[in-house]
Formats: structure tokens, C-alpha cells, sequence
């Protein structure tokens, strides 16, 4: 399985090979040994499609059997044009179609007496293709946007949300099979459970409905084998009003402080032509109001310089925005053509050079307020979930890599440890204290 893209892709990717696992089939470390390849790919930006296709090629080269789905697999016409040997194309979350793809090009072969016995799972009921102590749980599909840069909804259709029940059921085993840190992930989890009218379900004796707020709730009570609080980190909210509603339930401890919101630019002008909500002043005294409940929130977000139409006033106005919101974590991306989307039709495109200018100046302005938030924590105790473990070096001193509240997996920073006990294990919890940061990184000792 070659999986690209999102978390959200992860998951799928998932998905399809819990369903493989059942009917017999073991998942190949490499290209070599295995009888197909499943690539699951990405097609939000050209840049990924190139990266995609690229993939295909190499597995082709490799191994020559090759399935592929995934966002990109809606342009099954781009695919085999370019590599008319695959043996099959399918689209994002039609996990059937791949597992039937998969049973003819290589039947399971275990014999008639071992397939009629059902395949174990692990505990969990499922492959996970993240490390045991975090894991990715996602509670809808789709998105009722339409955003005038993206194609999501083309690809994986309106909001199609999860029962509240079925999530936290899968969340709870989950936590029971050894997560600690739960990643919520969807198109938008904010809008979770409009499409549904927000139902109720039955869980543990009383009604919870499918609201962003009662689904955070009912998370944030679950507990480890242990008996404490697995971290519970939401990913792409939007700022809608009851959001607000979260916040006190990080003051309580029952969630992180972390909010990850992909506010996209700050001139309304420019958030009025990507078709987003432009109430950017608004969200400001929102953001002040979210610090004074919860002092130590992290907000992450994403941003896209040269917009078509985007003059130097509305990127100077995105940078005196920034530096009032005081934001985290922030990434930027250079605005980029996919087929497909409105954005592509408007008029004044920003010139290639320009955009490369624009994003080295917002890089330089969200490195400085990042390198000031981490160096401020020098000095301080913070929670530590542990990733990695390293070997002992040449004195014995054992190292260790772990993150912070304020890092979500892959894409924020992480916690640097010394001299760690050589007992410390991934998905341990420990108090560190900071000793040195950079503009990305912290660095410090157990205690």
C-alpha cells in the first residue's frame, strides 16, 4: 500500500486494508514481495496529482501490478493515458471496488478449510498505519463548501457525516487498545452532523448528538486503561459561533488546547473571491476571547499567498493581521491552478515570481512570532507525548523525540529530551522541563 495525501487519505488507507486483512491477504513492507500494489492517491493540487502519477510509475516500474484509487482516481482517463497497465481505477472511498479489484488480481490463496475461519483483527478491530500511541479518527466525509480554490466536494461529495455513537464506539476502543492521543479529522468538523440535523444516539445510558460540541464532550470523558485523559486534538474547524463552545472544555481539561483553523487569507476582499467568510476583525476579538479562558490555546492555520486578484495592499493587510492574531502554528502555500476549480477563471493572476516573494515574506513573519511563542516557554514545565526512543550513545545518554500539546503529528514541531530512563517508551505521558527553543523546536529534560 503506497498511501498519499491528507489524514483523511490515511484512513482510508486503512480501511481498505483492514478489509484485505480479513479475507487473508498480509501487507507487503516492499514493492518485491508483494502480488499487488494498492496506490492510494492525491488530487487537490497539481503538484500532488504530478506526485501521484509519479508514484504509479514507480510501482509499476517495481512490480508491474498495480491498483490505484484515491482522490485522483476520479481522472481514471489522466491515468491510463499515461499508464495503460493498471489493472484497475477507483475513486475516493470506494473501498468495495478496491477489495474486489484486489481479489482479482490476486485471490486469496489459503486453502478451503482456512478461508471458512473468520481472519483476528488486533484489538482494535483494525489495521493502523500510525503508531499505536495516536491515532486518526474521522467523523464525516465530503464538504458543503465551495470554495473557489478546491475540489473537494467534486471528489468526495457533500457532507456526509458518521452516527455520534459509531464514532465514539470507534474511539473507545481505540483509547482501549493503547491511543493516547486522538486526532479528530474531517473536510469540516466544525459543520458535524448538519447534514443529519444533528441526531441523537444513545451512548452510555443518555442521548449525545451529532454536534461538534457533544461529540468533544463525550471524548474528553473517555479514559486509558491507566484511568487518565487521552489528548484529544480537533483538526479543520472552522470558526462558525459555537465553536466558542469548545473552549471551556479545554479549560477543564477534557480536550487540548490546540485549534487547528484553516482561515485561508485575512482581506476580505481576497476571502470574499475564494468564497469564504470574511469576517476577519470579528475573529480577532474571537481569538482574544478564546486566550482569556484558555491561556496556553494553540491555533494553527493555513494560508494561500497570490491569490489571483491579490494586491500588495490586501497581502500587507494578511501581515498586519497575522501579526495582531499572534497564530502558533501557520503554513502558507503559493496559490496553485487545479483543474477543476472556480479560481482558475479569475482574472489578475499573480505572477509566479511575485508569489514566491509574498510567501518568503509571510514565512519570515510567522517563523519570528513562532521563534518568540517557543523561546517565552523556556523555563516552564509542559506535558510531553513521547514518539521515539533512541539508542544509547557513546556515554549511555538515551535521547527522545516527543511533542507537545501544542504539536499535532507530522506537521507541527517537536520536543527534543536528553538523558531520558532507557524504561521510556512511545505514547508515554512525562512532565519535561524546557531548556532552549528554535523558531520551530523545543529542547529539554525529563522533570
Amino acid at each position: 500500500m503506497v498511501s498519499l495525501g491528507c489524514p483523511k487519505a490515511l484512513v482510508d488507507s486503512e480501511r481498505i486494508l483492514t478489509r484485505l486483512r480479513a479475507d487473508g491477504y498480509a501487507m507487503s513492507p516492499d514493492y518485491e514481495g508483494a502480488d499487488v500494489v494498492v496506490v492510494n492517491t492525491c488530487g487537490f493540487l497539481d503538484s500532488a496529482k504530478e506526485e501521484s502519477l509519479d508514484a504509479i510509475g514507480e510501482a509499476i516500474a517495481e512490480n508491474g501490478r498495480v491498483i490505484v484509487t484515491g482522490c485522483m482516481g476520479e481522472e481514471a482517463e489522466t491515468i491510463r493515458a499515461r499508464f495503460p497497465q493498471v489493472l484497475a481505477v477507483t475513486g475516493p472511498q470506494q473501498y468495495e471496488q478496491v477489495v474486489e479489484a484486489v481479489h482479482e488480481a490476486a485471490p486469496p490463496t489459503q486453502g478451503p478449510f482456512v478461508d471458512l475461519i473468520p481472519q483476528a483483527l488486533d484489538e482494535m478491530g483494525g489495521v493502523k498505519l500510525t503508531p499505536r500511541h495516536y491515532s486518526y479518527l474521522k467523523i464525516s466525509e465530503g464538504c458543503n463548501h465551495s470554495c473557489a480554490f478546491c475540489i473537494i466536494p467534486q471528489l468526495r461529495g457533500k457532507l456526509a457525516s458518521r452516527r455520534v455513537d459509531a464514532v465514539l464506539r470507534e474511539a473507545e476502543k481505540l483509547v482501549a487498545a493503547g491511543t493516547k492521543e486522538l486526532l479528530v479529522i474531517s473536510q469540516d468538523t466544525s459543520a458535524y452532523g448538519v447534514d443529519i440535523r444533528h441526531e441523537e444516539r444513545l451512548w452510555k445510558g443518555h442521548p449525545v448528538r451529532a454536534h461538534m460540541t457533544d461529540l468533544a464532550r463525550e471524548l474528553g470523558r473517555l479514559r486509558t486503561p491507566e484511568g487518565a485523559v487521552p489528548w484529544v486534538r480537533l483538526h479543520y474547524v472552522y470558526p462558525y459561533p459555537h465553536v466558542d463552545a469548545v473552549i471551556p472544555l479545554m479549560a477543564e481539561g477534557l480536550l487540548t488546547p490546540y485549534l487547528d483553523i484553516p482561515f485561508q487569507h485575512a482581506s476580505a476582499k481576497v476571502l470574499k473571491a475564494m468564497k469564504r467568510p470574511a469576517n476577519e476583525a470579528k475573529v480577532l476579538e474571537r481569538i482574544r476571547a478564546w486566550r482569556e479562558i484558555v491561556p496556553d490555546l494553540t491555533i494553527r492555520s493555513s494560508f494561500v499567498v497570490g491569490f489571483p486578484g491579490e494586491t500588495e495592499e490586501d497581502f500587507q493587510y494578511l501581515l498586519d493581521w497575522l501579526e495582531k492574531a499572534q497564530l502558533d502554528r501557520v503554513g502558507a502555500f503559493r496559490f496553485e491552478p487545479v483543474a477543476g476549480a472556480a479560481a482558475n477563471a479569475l482574472p489578475d493572476p499573480v505572477p509566479e515570481a511575485l508569489k514566491e516573494e509574498r510567501y518568503a515574506r509571510i514565512m519570515e513573519v510567522t517563523e519570528r512570532i513562532s521563534a518568540a511563542k517557543l523561546q517565552a516557554k523556556v523555563g516552564r514545565s509542559v506535558p510531553v507525548i513521547i514518539d521515539e526512543v533512541g539508542e544509547p550513545d557513546e556515554d549511555g545518554d538515551v535521547g527522545a523525540t516527543g511533542r507537545s500539546e501544542a504539536d499535532a503529528p507530522e506537521i507541527d514541531g517537536q520536543v527534543f529530551l536528553r538523558n531520558v530512563p532507557a524504561t521510556l517508551q512511545p505514547g508515554d505521558i512525562v512532565t519535561a522541563t524546557i531548556e532552549d527553543a528554535d523558531a520551530h523546536d523545543l529542547f529539554g529534560f525529563i522533570g
